[in-house]
């Protein structure tokens, strides 16, 4: 990592970075306290819009990670807050879960099928064929499409899972229109989480398990970059891609003592 300025603040992804499938990655705790301990402002980042943060504050603590759930920044939140500042007071209707309806909730918005502003698309395990036809219909007349984060596949115990990306694709394809993606790698979510923190990019480091969501988005943001190999991307496969993490490690216990 290049010695430019000292770091001062960190923001880590959560899945294949602390825990993996709700188990915890040794180290994990180590880093998070160690974080506590020292005062250093921090965000745990997640493109995953299913759970609130209160949710994923629980879930992490079960693995053994404890944390402030204001430490929390998921593309649920990121989407929200863009929708805040765009059309404040607006209206959506939503095909997701509890982690992006609370989010619009609380800045205000009205949850509706009748002519919303937006058509807001975030995870789900329980994707409706009803609920994507609406959707589809309502592009169509007019509602601006809006998709938590890009991801075509999400992990879960079985293997792969088809997620927001994929979903958006098939709207896509059906309406002619793309989705604008919040959450990673859209520098907008990145922003948005150094203003929370009110960190500085160049004095800010990102650590995740992704190449084409952590890592570019980390870079485009002008942060530094870290990437560990617990998760998604295997040491062999970053040659493959036309930007590299100006640091790899195996894993987040790695970190521990550069805090």
């Amino acid at each position: 990592m290049p010695e430019t300025k000292p770091v001062e603040c960190w923001m880590t992804d959560m899945d294949g970075v602390l825990v993996h499938e709700g188990r915890l990655i040794p180290g994990a705790d180590a880093f998070i306290g160690r974080l506590r301990e020292t005062g250093r402002p921090f965000l745990v980042l997640t493109n995953n819009s299913i759970f609130t943060p209160r949710d994923l504050q629980f879930r992490l603590r079960s693995s053994g990670i404890d944390l402030p759930v204001e430490s929390i920044w998921t593309s649920a939140l990121a989407t929200a807050a863009f929708l805040d500042d765009q059309r404040p007071g607006g209206s959506a209707y939503v095909v997701g879960e509890a982690g992006l309806t609370t989010a619009l909730h609380e800045i205000g918005y009205v949850l509706t099928d009748n002519a919303p502003d937006y058509v807001v698309l975030g995870e789900t395990r329980t994707y409706s064929f009803e609920a994507i036809t609406t959707a589809i219909r309502l592009i169509l007349g007019g509602a601006r499409f809006v998709a938590t984060n890009p991801d075509a596949t999400g992990p879960s115990g079985d293997g792969v899972l088809p997620a927001t990306g994929s979903v958006a694709a098939l709207m896509s394809r059906a309406t002619g229109v793309e989705p604008y993606y919040i959450g990673k790698p859209n520098p907008l979510m990145m922003r948005a989480a150094l203003n929370r923190l009110q960190a500085h990019s160049e004095t800010t480091v990102m650590v995740g398990d992704r190449m084409d969501t952590d890592i570019v988005a980390g870079l485009e943001a002008g942060m530094r970059t870290v990437l560990v190999l617990t998760g998604i991307v295997q040491a062999e496969e970053i040659d493959r891609f036309p930007y590299r993490p100006h640091r790899v490690v195996s894993s987040i216990a790695d970190l521990v003592d550069d805090v």
